[in-house]
């Protein structure tokens, strides 16, 4: 195997896992200048200052340090083989044990897997990332690899399902928005950054939910995702449910290709006030 490439995906994973980005921190700074409410100005700059020491110390933002997910821009000038697929889930490998990730792998056949009689693996390592999810790009000589770190509560208070939309992209918004509010006050790690894919079956709606997360920008907000923010920030849930005006700091959404048809698939993750977990490099 190519030390080169393991090496850059495990530090790639470790940023990935102890560091805000440059429009995320500035989110936060926006947010803390600008909120009224005491209590919830006080959780975001303890959010802000944890992800500061986390990336002076390379150190996880949360101690629940995710799962691994993969997120691969492919140009036409560039192969994606298998053996550089090993050399990248290598790489994931010892990123965890460097990070460290939490222990999380679950031991055992099917039915141990499921009710966890298998037990856990010590090893940090031993945490499979997702399936790869590879995109063509433009750029002829583009390969880059995205690694997001996803945790387990804003999966839990993630929802898939159909909407009617009837001829209007309000009525899509107002159900988004509907499933958004609880989602986002049930989670409790807010502000939350809301992730949306809108496509044709479910397993496209996720997908497009993972490149919005994955490419997402706090500094850029489309007509739609700013009112889909400014919506939910209306329920005045605020930091950890504390009240305030910043249940959500942003919306990242990705809207894919639509088929004739009376619904829209919708794929809504409420990320917790340290997602997106991600970081990227050209291999």
């Amino acid at each position: 195997m190519k030390r080169e490439i393991i090496e850059k995906v495990a530090n790639t994973l470790v940023r990935a896992g102890s560091t805000f980005r440059e429009d995320q921190k500035e989110a936060y700074r926006k947010a803390i200048s600008t909120e009224n409410n005491v209590h919830s100005c006080w959780v975001m700059q303890q959010v802000l200052e944890n992800a500061l020491v986390a990336e002076k110390s390379h150190g996880p933002l949360c101690d629940d340090t995710g799962i691994p997910h993969l997120f691969i821009e492919v140009g036409k000038n560039r192969a994606l083989t298998g053996q550089l697929m090993n050399e990248i889930k290598e790489g994931v490998r010892e990123g965890l044990r460097r990070l460290p990730g939490r222990p999380m792998a679950i031991k055992g056949d099917d039915y141990a897997r499921i009710d966890q009689s298998g037990g856990l693996d010590e090893d940090s390592g031993a945490l499979a990332p997702s399936p790869f999810l590879i995109r063509e790009v433009e750029d002829d000589n583009l390969l880059r690899l995205t690694v997001l770190m996803l945790g387990g509560g804003p999966a839990i208070r993630g929802i898939t399902q159909r909407v009617f939309h009837k001829h209007s992209v309000q009525t899509v918004i107002d159900e988004i928005v509907n499933r958004a509010v609880p989602a986002v006050s049930q989670l409790g790690c807010s502000p939350c950054t809301l992730v949306i894919g809108i496509g044709r079956s479910q397993f496209e709606a996720t997908s497009l939910m993972m490149e919005a997360m994955a490419k997402g920008d706090y500094n850029v907000q489309s007509e739609f995702e700013r009112i889909i923010t400014e919506r939910v920030n209306e329920s005045n849930t605020g930091a950890l449910g504390l009240g305030g005006k910043y249940s959500v700091l942003a919306t990242f959404a990705k809207i894919g290709p639509q088929r004739a048809s009376g619904v829209r698939i919708v794929a809504l993750r409420p990320c917790c006030c340290f997602e997106p977990r991600r970081a990227s490099v050209d291999l």
